[in-house]
């Protein structure tokens, strides 16, 4: 990644952004004044304000900074060449702010000269926003809005299975996988379980088969059920309402199934036209939902990261070391890309199942009294390390090799794993 430096720039511009409007300080380096000017969030507006940048600094680089990694107004900007993006944590103007205004209050311009002063001073400290192939863009959206639909099907599950508990916990037996349109097509069709008592023993039959139900015994078993089960209540002070509130819920949930069904498809389709696709399906229990997320998390651009902790840090695997005096402590990394991190320790989780090295560690951890969390970040932090080298060298993951590496450096994992 490319170090700048303040001179390669023609003027300085930090942006304090909002919902209608954006303020704006501009600093051209040839004067020591500062502009404000306030524009709306309006396409139109913006790209009037980019082009009358690149009128008033012909040929030259401008840079600016704001308080966005994405986001409209990210994307409105990364498609001019004259704008170079630096983007700064809030909570670092925030305390930067407090340290120097003594009532702290917030004031959209003057946080806006923040900006630039902590640009000016900190540049090289600062990330910038150097946009991936559009195919990677588009791949990172994908992933990202399918794990927040996923979350938004959980609770939506959720609140389906408190609401059955109530007046028809039956369902819930009969059905033990939630997020199916089996299950959604049979509470739509079968509310409750007077309903279900009504039905006949072929139309049922008829319905699991058409939802490809076809273990007989299983089918079996669920007629019976019906056919005998007890009404928990017969209060239609209950029944009713819980009756409305999940014929309510499931059609949402429908329509969200098929909305990931959907992203999937689109993410499968993207992500098979990868180029690095043969390193991240290598990786132990990456899976079809996790090769993408991995992919993403390291993009294409080899030289984004210099070197694995830099990606570790970014990720916010890597601990925070605290040294005051005589005293050290390590924590949490609490600012970094949620997303980002999930990915690596969701991936971490599932790696010990199909990684040899990876479960001895777990279980080497466990045996010093480690708690789960704690073993699977820093397991995640060893991963983080070793994909880094498959993706800097183009080359797939292969356990023998990392196995056999351990065996020379005589590593004390495999003697555990040994003797374990």
């Amino acid at each position: 990644m490319k170090a700048y430096k303040v001179n390669d720039f023609s003027a300085l511009i930090g942006i304090d952004w909002a919902d209608k409007k954006h303020d704006i300080c501009e600093h051209p380096n040839d004067t020591e004044k500062y502009h404000y000017t306030i524009i709306t969030s309006k396409p139109e507006a913006l790209h009037e304000w980019a082009m009358s940048l690149k009128k008033r600094y012909p040929n030259q680089k401008i840079a600016v900074v704001c308080e966005l990694k994405k986001g409209p107004l990210i994307y409105a900007l990364s498609k001019y060449d004259h704008l170079v993006l630096f983007t700064i944590n809030p909570s670092t103007v925030a305390k930067y702010r407090k340290a120097f205004t003594p009532s702290g209050a917030k004031d959209d311009p003057s946080d806006a000269l923040i900006q630039v002063e902590i640009l000016t001073l900190h540049m090289e400290k600062l990330n910038v926003i150097e946009p991936e192939s559009a195919s990677i863009r588009s791949l990172a959206q994908l992933v990202e809005y399918r794990r927040g639909l996923v979350q938004d099907s959980v609770d939506l599950s959720n609140k389906i299975t408190a609401a059955l508990k109530n007046y028809y916990p039956q369902a819930l037996e009969w059905f033990k996988e939630k997020d199916t349109l089996i299950f959604c097509d049979f509470i739509s069709k079968w509310p409750s379980l007077v309903h279900a008592k009504k039905a006949k023993k072929l139309t049922l039959l008829n319905f699991f088969t058409a939802h490809n139900s076809h273990y007989r015994n299983v089918n079996d078993a669920r007629i019976i059920s019906i056919k005998s089960a007890t009404p928990l209540t017969d209060d239609i002070g209950v029944i009713v309402p819980n009756q409305m509130l999940v014929e309510v819920l499931i059609t949402q949930f429908k329509v969200l199934l098929k909305g990931i069904a959907t992203l999937d498809k689109a993410i499968k389709l993207s992500y098979k036209s990868q180029n690095d696709k043969v390193v991240f399906d290598s990786l132990p229990g990456a899976g079809p939902q996790l090769s993408p997320r991995l992919l993403v998390a390291f993009g294409s651009d080899r030289d984004r990261y210099h070197d694995a902790s830099e990606l570790q840090k970014y990720a916010g695997i890597a601990p925070v070391i605290e040294r005051s005096g005589k005293k050290m402590w390590t924590h949490w990394r609490y600012s970094c890309p949620t997303f980002l991190r999930q990915t690596f320790v969701e991936w971490a989780g599932f790696s010990i199942r199909y990684s040899f090295w990876a479960k001895a560690y777990y279980e080497q951890q466990k045996s010093k009294g480690k708690p789960h969390n704690s073993i699977i970040r820093s397991l995640a932090f060893k991963w983080i390390r070793i994909v880094f080298r498959c993706w800097k060298t183009n080359t797939p993951y292969d356990e023998s090799k990392y196995l056999e590496a351990l065996k020379r450096r005589g590593s004390p994992l495999l003697k555990f794993a040994i003797n374990s």
